[in-house]
């Protein structure tokens, strides 16, 4: 009678066995189109490079529809916003609010007003600007191959596929002599946005051919009025249930964000809905009207807007305002440092009081 070791030992072998076979069974059946462009996995540092981020920093609303969790913090510490994290050390966190707190107090009171906060808020904004122009330099050298200044659709659309893993010798070999590329269902579902986009970046008269200017356009839509128009189109499009081209409240609301399947996403689900419940009526809906149109999403999405600039100062310092004073003074602004920096910072009146 086999003992109870070799019986283990038996069937472990046995197993080994038929794993190997059902893998040489994978290789030989796996469908031939499929093998043949694809390579190595992306690197997600040469996709970066050349898909439209889906995050744009110092915008109030990503292209998808969601709002911009992180916009406060971006506003306020612009650059400096990689620098406050969670594990980094509060006395250092502090010395850094108090630096920012100095520049952006201009008339030196000990407080900040709503025009000092806007101004502060238009800078931080236009320094993510920047910031975009300059990456955009070097994402633009690596789409254009042939340095003539200007990207054909076909050359972005080489580098993509590439970028998802696709043999981009056997691609750009396909498209110029225009067959058929064997492309899943999903890849070609971005290909045909990215196109849309595409267009749409391509001042008259249209070529699709991009130049530098026109593909920041493309990566950051924010960048341009006639881009803000059409990601205000798409957000419309993808949120507008009755087909009005406007947007009421329930609507809004309405965006899936997942299922609900404990307490703890109930309670994620409900502050979700919270916060764009008070973003449409007191911030969107410019009229309140209960409907935003189209135009006022437009006003919305501009991140340059010096009118949404001033309320988004006035909205910061009614968080933190304590004393009701309409101002915000250093120790305010420590206090409710997670808002300001999406970090906590510990004993924040006693340290206060030490630095000073």
């Amino acid at each position: 009678m086999m003992s109870k070791q070799a019986f283990l030992c038996s069937l472990g072998s046995l197993y080994l066995s038929l794993l190997f076979v059902f893998l040489l069974m994978d290789v030989y059946a796996r469908p031939a189109n499929n093998s043949a462009l694809r390579e190595k996995p992306a690197d997600s540092k040469d996709e970066n490079e050349i898909l439209p981020p889906d995050h744009l920093n110092g915008v109030k609303m990503e292209m998808d529809g969601h709002l911009n969790k992180e916009f406060h913090q971006e506003v306020f510490l612009g650059k400096d916003m990689e620098e406050f994290e969670e594990d980094s050390e509060p006395r250092k966190n502090r010395k850094k609010l108090m630096v920012i707190f100095s520049k952006v107090d201009i008339n030196n009171d000990k407080k900040i007003g709503a025009k000092e906060m806007q101004r502060w808020i238009m800078e931080k904004t236009d320094e993510h600007f920047q910031e975009a122009v300059e990456e955009n330099k070097m994402h633009f050298r690596a789409v254009d191959p042939d340095g003539d200044g200007h990207v054909s659709w076909d050359e972005y659309k080489i580098k993509f596929l590439a970028s998802k893993g696709f043999n981009e010798k056997e691609i750009a070999e396909k498209i110029k002599n225009n067959e058929e590329l064997k492309i899943d269902e999903e890849t070609q579902e971005v290909l045909d946005n990215l196109k849309d986009r595409w267009y749409q970046a391509d001042n008259p008269p249209p070529d699709l051919l991009l130049n530098e200017e026109e593909f920041l356009s493309f990566l950051h839509p924010e960048h341009s009025r006639g881009m803000l128009k059409f990601m205000v189109k798409e957000i419309i499009r993808d949120l507008d249930q009755d087909g009005d081209k406007k947007l009421t409240l329930s609507e809004f609301i309405s965006l899936p964000v997942g299922t609900v399947e404990n307490q703890q996403a109930q309670d994620i689900d409900d502050d979700w809905v919270k916060d764009r419940r008070k973003e449409f009526e007191e911030v969107i809906d410019a009229n309140h009207d209960g409907i935003v149109t189209m135009e006022e999403l437009e006003e919305y999405m501009d991140p340059m807007n010096e009118y949404n600039a001033l309320n988004e100062a006035k909205q910061m310092i009614a968080v933190a305002d304590e004393n009701q004073n309409h101002h915000l003074e250093l120790e305010e602004i420590l206090k409710y440092s997670e808002y300001f920096t999406g970090s906590k910072l510990m004993d924040y009146a006693r340290n206060v009081h030490e630095e000073f």
